[in-house]
């Protein structure tokens, strides 16, 4: 039986909404919040003793996992390999601009909102233990303190976001015709059997693909909430409750809903090109009128030491609380967003070569995230070097979202910088909201141009979540977001054939567009 006859059979997935994806994810949804209400000190113990387990047995696996998808990704890009067109069309769908802007909104929504400013400051307090030592000078702290953020939100995180596992997605999708979907990653292991409809690593896959990514967005949603709603108190006065974070999600889901209506050419790219034009104009003043030649020799020396220390970083294995805290926490948290932004990132990259692909998304991507963090970050262990406490002290007291209003109050103009930052920050969550709703409506029906009401209704019930979990205040929120560690150990073996199935991949369609000839056993 051919392939496509065998689609219209009852035992394969066929088009429209796939049930069962559907009911096991959202029920699942559902269970926790329950969980959360009924049973909040249980809930907790068990994502803590869950995180736990995940962080010792994978923690490991994880960073051979996500330094050798950023190996396989540049040899891929240096290699003859990276002529190869990818999505069976000749030209881009989306110029330069607008393609990479669609990239960078969706991981800089939870980094350059939430991170960008505590985790620089976090590592300058207490310098990571890789790099510790007896007195070290502040010039000494700030650097590895930087280098550590650039690491966690640079080039391997970036990587396993949307390069090898995008390459076989695409193949599978638009030259085979496969469902786009996570259990595609596994086509060229299983063959047409993995879109069997009950098929147990076919459901696994999506179903924990679709969990992973959407514990990682509510959390970012609720964390916005709580943000924005700080943010809005010290601009205006208006006290910071849950009536007033709550809004802030309405207001966010308001957005991504309108975005998600007019679809992924005009909703997602006008967002995401605002956004990115916004929040560049506004680094580059806070270069202007910060301190810029500290900012900028801060960049340039973290990221050298960055480059020089690359290995040890990636496989250090010292201190395990710290490393489980931190660098696998991190790790956990791409991992599950792996297959829904390779999904999303293989929607919008048709009639790229994969050396547009590698470049965009694990090089320019990641260059443009550390310099974002080396200008609020950067300024923010500035300012604590002239005036100890100043941006440490509202970060221990209060959390994460003092620290980014703390920086700004240090600026000239501080009220329109806060009010800038306050805009940004719904709009690039907005955005990956919007994205991650149509990535897990792609996911429950297979086709690249979902029904708008499935990601409508995505898009709802994130931010429905997010709502009900910050009712049982914040720690709920960041009890969601630890989740994600734990649903990203069946996702790490889901990302793990990529690897090498990419390479495979890529001699294929080099042989097929006469890039490479049969006769030629060369590897590369």
């Amino acid at each position: 039986m051919k392939t496509k006859e065998k689609y219209h059979s009852d035992d394969y997935l066929g088009k429209g909404v796939q049930k069962t994806a559907l009911v096991i994810s959202g029920g699942f949804l559902i269970l926790f919040c329950l969980m959360a209400f009924l049973k909040p000190d249980l809930t907790e113990d068990w994502v803590g003793a869950s995180f736990d387990w995940s962080a010792k047995w994978f923690g490991l696996f994880w960073q051979i996992l996500m330094l050798a998808t950023l190996i396989v990704g540049l040899i891929l890009m240096f290699t003859r390999y990276g002529r190869v067109k990818l999505g069976k069309q000749e030209t881009p769908e989306f110029t330069n601009f607008r393609w990479i802007a669609m990239v960078l909104t969706t991981l800089l929504a939870s980094g350059g909102v939430f991170w960008a400013a505590s985790e620089p400051m976090s590592h300058y307090i207490t310098t990571p233990p890789l790099f510790s030592a007896e007195n070290l000078s502040e010039w000494d702290r700030a650097v590895p303190g930087l280098a550590q953020a650039f690491f966690h939100w640079g080039f391997s995180a970036w990587a396993v976001l949307g390069t090898v596992a995008t390459i076989v997605l695409m193949y599978a999708h638009y030259h085979k015709g496969m469902p786009l979907k996570p259990r595609t990653i596994l086509y060229p292991i299983f063959g047409d059997k993995i879109f069997k409809r009950y098929n147990f690593f076919g459901v696994t896959a999506d179903v924990t693909s679709i969990i992973a990514v959407a514990a990682g967005t509510i959390g970012a949603i609720g964390f916005l909430g709580v943000q924005a709603a700080y943010a809005f108190e010290q601009i205006f006065g208006v006290e910071s409750n849950l009536f007033m974070q709550i809004m802030f999600i309405v207001i966010l889901i308001t957005i991504a809903t309108i975005s998600a209506v007019t679809g992924v050419d005009k909703g997602i790219q006008i967002l995401s090109r605002f956004n990115v034009a916004f929040a560049v104009i506004l680094m580059i003043i806070i270069l202007i009128v910060g301190p810029t030649v500290f900012i900028l020799d801060a960049f340039v020396t973290a990221e050298a030491f960055q480059l020089q220390n690359y290995l040890m970083m990636s496989l250090t294995r010292g201190d395990g609380e710290w490393l489980a805290w931190w660098t696998v926490f991190f790790w956990g948290w791409f991992i599950g967003f792996g297959p829904m932004m390779s999904i999303f990132i293989a929607r919008i990259s048709r009639g790229r070569t994969i050396r547009e692909l590698i470049v965009a998304v694990a090089l320019i991507s990641p260059l443009v995230s550390n310099l974002w963090f080396a200008t609020l970050g950067g300024s923010g262990v500035f300012f604590e070097m002239e005036t100890p406490g100043i941006i440490s002290e509202p970060l221990n007291k209060v959390g994460q979202e003092a620290a980014v209003m703390a920086i700004l109050e240090q600026l000239p103009m501080s009220g329109l910088f806060a009010f800038g930052f306050l805009i940004i920050t719904v709009v690039f969550v907005a955005t990956t909201a919007d994205s991650m709703s149509y990535a897990s409506a792609v996911a429950v029906t297979g086709s690249d141009d979902p029904n708008k009401y499935i990601r409508v209704f995505w898009a709802i019930v994130f931010g429905a979540v997010a709502v009900a979990l910050l009712t049982l205040g914040e720690g709920s929120i960041s009890m969601l977001q630890n989740f994600i560690v734990v649903s990203a150990v069946p996702v790490s073996l889901l990302l793990l054939p990529p690897v090498w199935d990419s390479v495979k991949i890529a001699n294929k369609m080099a042989i097929e567009q006469g890039i490479k000839s049969k006769d030629d056993r060369s590897k590369l």
